[in-house]
């Protein structure tokens, strides 16, 4: 009697390889990206006024540009890409970590409901003036914030025993948010607001600034390496909540730790850029068939890739159709889709 030949498995590359090479493009790609814009300079300037703002003015191949020219690129092409790198690497630990502790393969960044927390929070702001003219990144964030610490609420302190309640709390605290919003477009909100509140939703970096690049970045540069500490745990999520208490971990600690940080990084992010999907979805599920499941190299790799995914995703979307821009989340899920459906046809091999 024959026997069935098992289909062929995809061999994985070496993580540290992978990182290295990963972390190699991504200062590629940062320097890269800033060479494309409307104004056409040449990209030995670039590169010298770069060096310039960092401290290395005597590497500069090129004498410094006018002032005009100067700005351009530092003071918006630049802090441009640095954003959408630290937003991109963002989504992605977060679809990781999330997918872990839900053991949920289709669980993203927004899952706990601060995506919408964070959309009640901008179009307070931007139609009922709450906050005494903070700006609308700023009322995103503490609205993100918010939706988190009621969602803390309703799981008892982050002390309930299942995965699918953290679900469909998540999902419950999405939608009252996402009705309060939809409640103040319409009472309050005219043509113009509703139409630029929608667009700043759909996921966009123009208003990337160096003020509110900086704070965005250190704090998600600070909650994905704290994530990195509890690689070991996430591991031992992906059996369950209870085998991963006989394997001596504090369950619900380590969860409640784990919920604080990919919240406030995804609110970081959803505050700066809008909601962008299907990069926390889609990236760490490629890095697992690729590379490793295991979130010692899972979260470290899914960050550098989202980060290169989401410059060049942002890039195209300014470039592509000037004078017009896209959104960058309208291009996330023109591409996402059908790359998901081939991770979802590779799994299911």
């Amino acid at each position: 009697m024959g026997h069935e030949t098992a289909p062929p498995r995809l061999r994985r590359a070496p993580a540290a390889v992978v990182f290295l090479l990963a972390a190699a493009g991504l200062l590629v790609s940062i320097v890269a990206a800033s060479l494309f814009g409307s104004a056409n300079i040449d990209h030995l300037d670039v590169v010298s006024t770069i060096l310039r703002h960092v401290g290395l003015g005597e590497l500069s191949p090129t004498p410094p540009l006018p002032r005009l020219l100067d700005a351009l690129i530092w003071e918006s092409r630049f802090p441009r890409v640095l954003l959408s790198a630290a937003v991109g690497a963002a989504l992605a630990v977060s679809g990781a970590v999330l997918q872990a502790i839900t053991r949920n393969p289709l669980a993203d960044p927004y899952l706990l409901g601060v995506s919408s927390g964070a959309s009640t929070g901008a179009v307070a702001v931007l139609l009922l003036g709450i906050g005494g003219g903070i700006s609308l990144s700023t009322g995103a964030f503490v609205g993100g914030l918010v939706a988190f610490g009621l969602l803390l609420l309703l799981l008892g302190g982050g002390r309930v025993a299942s995965p699918t309640r953290v679900v469909l709390t998540g999902v419950l605290v999405s939608q009252f948010f996402a009705a309060v919003t939809s409640l103040i477009l319409m009472i309050n909100g005219d043509a113009n607001s509703t139409r630029g509140f929608t667009y700043w939703l759909l996921g966009t970096f123009s208003g990337a600034r160096w003020e509110g690049v900086t704070s965005t970045v250190v704090i998600i540069l600070i909650g994905v390496l704290a994530i990195q500490f509890f690689a070991p745990a996430l591991d031992a999520f992906t059996f369950g909540w209870d085998s991963a208490a006989a394997l001596g971990v504090n369950v619900t600690v380590v969860r409640i730790w784990l919920m604080v940080l990919t919240s406030l990084i995804t609110a970081a992010a959803v505050a700066a850029s809008g909601a962008i999907g299907f990069v926390g979805l889609l990236v760490p599920h490629a890095i697992r068939i690729l590379v490793s499941p295991m979130h010692r190299s899972l979260l470290p790799l899914s960050a550098v890739v989202g980060a290169i995914l989401l410059i060049w995703v942002d890039t195209f979307a300014r470039t592509a159709f000037t004078p017009h821009e896209l959104p960058a989340g309208v291009i996330t899920a023109l591409l996402g889709a059908p790359a998901f459906a081939l991770v979802l046809k590779r799994l299911e091999s």
